[in-house]
Formats: structure tokens, sequence, C-alpha cells
């Protein structure tokens, strides 16, 4: 018999082997029983080989094979377990699952816990929270989804978080049977917990409310894939350089152009003109503009892409990312398309010279999923350039309504305004800001208490925000509750997110903990001799010279390149109860009592 042929599934049908290899879906066992939702559908060439070798080897996207499959029976055959991914450790077969954690309830999970859930699951007892986490299942992603989970867990008694990729095939009863069986196969005999929905005005903990604003961000600061397709000469190339250049000037976004010709010369080097390449040429285009969007950017796209099929896999690329994809079709007629030819390439095409050419010898199907159509016909590119914007300022996902101020046109010179100096500059006061988390514990107390030591004539300031903060909330109630002993007040304090721009003003960034620094640096190296943890900044300053202070203090410690030891960091004490506040604004005052006299240059703990 011939060697079973290799085939890289679908991320439903790899989450579907992994249970069936784990024994999750118990009874099921194989592919393709059936009435069963549990299929494998192999592409026709790898199909007609692994039916003349009696199998298929599926390997995971790295090649690593996973398992062999009999065809035409469907039984699995483990080859090895999936190694990579995030959170793999949680990720636990029904027997792990009951070694460990045998007599708690199980509770299956497909979204982030509200507030009302956990109080309902804090009255279970010790839980497993099984985090439902295959393709198409969780309404957050797979990784965020296991985030608030272990969010949710950290704010419970007793919950261990386990993953369980059961994907979603399309059927909305089926899945929940689906569902419903996994979690009886893992609770063997236990009990299980099924959460009702929750209430739409039901918040999340802070904690977890967090997790869910990274996961889901709001439209107008998701990453972005704006899709321009059309005939050739139809004006999208223009319009889509006109809006980058829109772009360019707000100056709010980074902003990547995918032009066709560019990314040919490029991306695409070496491929033809066939249909067949033509499409490949669009996936890449996808895939790369996917990979912008994952990380917040915006990424300008402009192929003709005649076919909705493949226009629905770059939608499915980007979705899949976690960003946005803007379909603008440039909806101007054929016939205004080849009067505009410049290049002759349609009275080619009509001559039979140029092959399977869109519009004339091959087809173009027109987007019935378009965010917004535009004809350009007899308009000018502001005129046709408005209906994207402003179809882009209703889906909220960019406001480029509003001007921006030319720096290089005259202004009038406004009496008494002085310009304040740049951050590090000797005439500007010495800057700090503090992070933690959702800025409404730890770094609003570091603030505060930090204001009061310095006094009111320090030339020291001080700020706070969060890496997840929430925006315009009060600061924790038990955690302000420790401040009255301190002689420190809560006043008007509105918590907010870390911003790039935060950090570029700061002399000094402090965070509560190593994660926090961590998370700054990722986003900004270059900041790397100005963050610090506030217990590593602290023993910094106790080993630095007395005669150190403020600016000099902060370039000499600057200097010391190094990992923050995760062992100085200041304990999360959010819904941990009085006395955990109290542990943490003690430890924090401490620290604060060492480091804001050297940054203020008065008397103090040095």
């Amino acid at each position: 018999m011939p060697n079973p042929p290799q085939y890289c599934p679908t991320q439903r049908e790899l989450d579907d082997l992994e249970l069936l290899v784990t024994g999750a879906l118990a009874p099921l066992t194989r592919f393709d029983e059936p009435g069963s939702p549990v299929t494998l559908t192999l592409p026709a060439d790898v199909s007609t080989a692994a039916a003349e070798a009696g199998a298929v080897e599926l390997v995971d996207p790295e090649g690593l094979p996973l398992a062999r499959v009999s065809v035409p029976d469907g039984a699995v055959e483990a080859l090895t377990h999936v190694q990579y991914g995030p959170f793999r450790r949680h990720y636990l077969s029904p027997a792990q699952v009951r070694e460990a954690y045998a007599g708690r309830t199980v509770v299956p999970v497909t979204d982030a816990l509200t507030e009302a859930q956990l109080e309902e699951v804090r009255a279970l007892g010790p839980v497993v929270l099984l985090a439902y986490v295959g393709a198409g299942t969780p309404d957050l992603s797979p990784v965020g989804l296991v985030r608030a989970c272990l969010a949710a867990a950290a704010l419970l008694p007793d919950a261990a978080v386990v993953a369980v990729p059961l994907a979603s095939h399309g059927d909305p009863e089926l899945d929940h049977e689906l569902g419903v069986q996994v979690a009886r196969t893992y609770a063997a005999g236990d009990p299980v917990h099924a959460l009702p929905a929750p209430a739409d005005d039901d918040p999340y903990p802070p904690s977890v409310d967090a997790v869910v604003a990274f996961d889901r961000p709001d439209p107008a600061d998701q990453g972005l894939v704006l899709f321009f397709t059309g005939l050739s000469g139809s004006g999208k190339s223009t319009l889509a350089r006109a809006l980058m250049d829109r772009l360019l000037e707000q100056g709010t976004r980074t902003v990547t152009s995918l032009d066709g010709d560019v990314v040919r010369r490029n991306l695409s080097a070496g491929l033809t003109f066939s249909k067949a390449d033509r499409e490949t040429n669009i996936r890449r285009i996808g895939w790369v503009a996917a990979e912008i969007s994952r990380h917040g950017g915006v990424a300008v796209c402009s192929p003709i892409a005649p076919f909705d099929e493949t226009r629905q896999q770059v939608r499915a690329m980007v979705e899949d990312a976690g960003g946005a994809f803007f379909l603008v079709h440039v909806a101007t007629p054929l016939e205004e398309c080849e009067r505009r030819d410049r290049k002759g390439l349609y009275a080619k095409a009509r001559r039979g010279e140029i092959p399977e050419f869109t519009g004339i010898s091959s087809p173009y199907e027109e987007p019935a999923d378009a965010d917004v159509r535009v004809d350009t016909t007899g308009r000018t590119i502001d005129d046709a350039l408005g209906d994207v914007v402003e179809a882009l300022r209703e889906s909220g996902h960019l406001d480029l309504s509003s001007g921006v101020e030319d720096p290089l046109v005259d202004q009038p010179v406004q009496a008494g305004v002085v310009e304040t100096p740049p951050p590090g500059s000797p005439e500007r006061p010495l800057h700090v800001l503090f992070v933690c988390t959702a800025n409404i514990c730890r770094s609003p107390f570091m603030e505060l208490v930090a204001r009061r030591l310095a006094g009111p004539d320090a030339t020291v300031t001080f700020a706070s925000a969060g890496t997840h903060g929430f925006k315009d909330h009060p600061m924790d109630e038990v955690m302000s509750g420790t401040l009255a002993t301190r002689g420190a007040e809560v006043g008007d304090f509105a918590s907010r997110a870390v911003t790039r721009q935060l950090v570029d003003e700061a002399d000094l960034v402090l965070t509560a903990e190593a994660a926090h620094r961590t998370f700054i640096l990722d986003e900004q190296p270059a900041a790397f001799r100005k963050v610090f943890t506030l217990g590593q900044f602290a023993e910094a300053v106790r080993t630095a010279g007395g005669g150190l202070q403020g600016r000099e203090l902060v370039q000499a410690v600057g200097q010391r390149r190094g990992t923050a030891d995760p062992a100085l960091d200041v304990a999360d004490p959010y819904r941990r109860g009085p006395e955990a506040a109290e542990t943490a604004a003690a430890g924090i005052e401490e620290l604060l009592r060492v480091v804001v006299p050297r940054l203020t240059g008065a008397p103090g703990n040095h």
C-alpha cells in the first residue's frame, strides 16, 4: 500500500480531532459516524490518494503529524498530541480532569462571566470552569475566553479552568447536544451546572471587563482592513490612495497600503494572471492584511477581487484575527471603465489578446455584502471619497470628518501663552506615571499617596493609568478606604487607560507588577530606561548614591538595564477584602516613602 497522504485540516476539524483523541466526544470515537456532525472533508486529490492508501495523515499547521485516520471508516489513531498554542497547559483530557478535580461541579462557559453569574458559581463550592474554546463556539476569542475565565476564577474561592476545543458545526441544536455530552463526559457523574444567559445590564467584574474590553475593542480601536473591489479602471486604487492620504494626514492610526501592483512586485512575484494565481494573490493580500489588523493597524487593499468566494475567505481571515473587514464596492459601470482605459487593456481583451480579463472574458461577481457602494462616474475624487468617509464614520471604525490643522499655516501668536518644555527638559517638572491593571486600585493609591508625600510645593507631578484601564471609573471603594488613615483624599479621581502618549510624556513610569512593565515595553521598547516596577525602582534607589536625586536619579537608575523581579510585585487586592487592600496599601506606602523623597529632594526614608 502507498504511504498515506498528509492533510492539514480546518480549525474545526483539528478541534474535533483533539476531542476524539482525548475521548471527550464519547460515545463518538471516529469521524463521519452516521448522523454525527463530526466530519472530515478531504480535498479531491487528497481523497483519491487516501482511498488508495487506506488512510490519511492529519498534520497541524506546522506540519507535525497528529493522527492517522482510516479511509473510509474514519477511525482515528493518535500519533502525538497538540504541542503549541496559548494556555496549552489548561487543555486537559477528561481523564486528567477526573484525576485532578474529582468531586467538583463542572460549569460549561462560552462567554465571560458577569457579576451575577459569579455569585451563582460562588455558591456551588469548588468548581471547574469548562471553557469551550473551539472554532466558532465562544463569544470571545479562544484566548480571550480562557483569560476571562482565569480572571473570574481568581475571584472565586476554589475554581480551576479547563480549556476544551469544542467547535461549532453550524447547527445550534446539534452544537448544544454536543456541549451537553462533552460536559457530562468531563464531569463523569459529578454535578454539571448550566449558567443562565445574563441580563443585558449585568456588568462584568472590573478584572473580567478589562479582558473583554481588550478582546472586543470598540470599532474605533479595532484593527481594520479597508478592501476596495471593482473592475479595472473603476477608480478603486485612486480612492484607496486618497483615503490612505487622509488617514496619514490625521495621524491617529498606523496605515499600510497593499496595492495590487506593489504586491505583485513583492509579495506575489512569479505568479501569473491565471485565475488560480490571481486568487492566490488575493489570498496572500488577505493574509497580510489580517495580520496587520491583528495588531491594531489599518490595511488598505485595492485588488480587483472578482470572486465572492475569495473575498469571503479574506473576510474570514480578518475576522479570525480579531480585525474588522470593511468592503468598498467601487461600482463604476463597465462602459465607463472602458472609456477611461488609458492602457488599452479592455481593447486588447476584446480582441482576445488578454485571456480571462475581468469584465470581458472572465466574470466579476458584484458583492452583496459591501459596506458602501460607490460609482465614480462623473465625480471628483473628493466627492466619491466622501461616500466612503461617511460610511466609515457611521460604522464607528474611523472618523475622518474632522479637519487637521497644518502647522505650516501661519497662526496668530497668543500673548501670554508659554509652551510646555518637552519631556526630559531640565525646565520641566519631573513627571511620574503609575500603572496597574484597571487603574482603580493600586495605581490611583500610588498617585494620591505620592502626591501627599511630595507636598504642595514639590517640583514632581504624579499621574496614573491602567494597562487595560476603564474610562472614567471611580477608585475602588475598599482601596480608597485605606487613604483616610494616610491623610490622602480621592477627590475627583477618574480612571483611564495607559496610552503611548502618556508613556512618552512621562519621565518615569512605575508599575505595580512586572507584567504591567512588560505590557508597556512590548508596545514601546524604546521606553526601557524609564519603566520599572515600583519595587524594582525602590530597590535601585536604596543602593544608589545618596547624592543622586530627581532627574539625575532617574537617569542613573535607567542605565541599569535588567529584568523586574516578580517577587517585588504589589499583589492585586481587588475584591479580596479590606485586609488585602490594607496589605497592598501598606506595602505601596513603604516603597513610596523610599522613592518620593529622592525624587523630590525632600527629607525622608533614604
